[in-house]
């Protein structure tokens, strides 16, 4: 009965476990990122990242499936993720918590004002990705701020490209290249958006530990224009939304 009796001004109405996804930024300039986990076996797979059988009743509300991550491997991943997130928050209502201007200041950015920059979370791990394409072992990160993965080599290419299509980026070490951080170090990437543009391969970076700071080149190898284009724009959403504005202003 409603075809042909369209109501545009009538309000959706969405079930009782069905939510919007939380707004995606679009990447920043520089990037300071703050390790949410590190996972050194040989390889994780997506159901370590995000755990399936009943999570799945929750894919329609994203903040809420994604309190399931990592769940089976590193309990503690959701609580320091949404530290780092709460950071940003402050950051965006320019009000540097201390423990950030500390950060920057260790790693010679004191000066860097909070509209110049992102904060974001990132997981290590050595072979990130195994196991099923489920996009959410992707999402879920992405929804509780999650900006990179770093790893040493990606298990499957569909994990990487779903890393890519929630606007984190995939970034990798050379092997045998030690990675000394641990949850709560602090990883700065400087000229992070101006370096995507161009297509570079190779981004020094800064990691701050209790044993202090330690240079290192992190590599964004073999993406596309279309690829560069969805982590600047934030994510695949965010790269639609802007099409269709850009199509209605004609």
């Amino acid at each position: 009965f409603g075809f042909g009796h369209s109501q545009p001004e009538a309000e959706l109405k969405f079930g009782p476990n069905i939510a919007e996804w939380p707004p995606i930024p679009a990447l920043a300039d520089n990037l300071l990122m703050q390790v949410a986990s590190v996972l050194r076996d040989p390889v994780t797979t997506t159901d370590e990242l995000i755990p399936s059988g009943e999570t799945s009743s929750y894919r329609s509300n994203p903040m809420k499936l994604a309190s399931f991550a990592l769940s089976r491997r590193d309990p503690d991943y959701v609580p320091r993720a949404l530290d780092t997130q709460a950071l940003e928050t402050a950051r965006q209502a320019s009000s540097l918590p201390a423990q950030v201007q500390e950060a920057l200041e260790k790693l010679g950015q004191g000066s860097l004002a909070p509209a110049a920059f992102q904060i974001g979370s990132v997981i290590f791990a050595n072979k990130p990705g195994d196991g099923s394409a489920r996009e959410q072992a992707a999402s879920c990160q992405r929804v509780l701020g999650g900006c990179a993965n770093l790893c040493y080599e990606f298990a499957t290419k569909r994990y990487r490209s779903n890393c890519v299509n929630w606007g984190m980026l995939p970034f990798t070490l050379a092997e045998g290249t030690d990675f000394p951080g641990h949850p709560g170090d602090f990883l700065y990437v400087p000229q992070v958006r101006e370096k995507v543009t161009r297509g570079d391969e190779e981004f020094p970076a800064l990691l701050l530990t209790d044993s202090g700071t330690h240079a290192l080149t992190l590599y964004l190898k073999n993406t596309t224009a279309e690829e560069r284009e969805l982590l600047l724009t934030g994510c695949l959403m965010n790269h639609y939304a802007a099409q269709n504005a850009a199509e209605n202003r004609r």
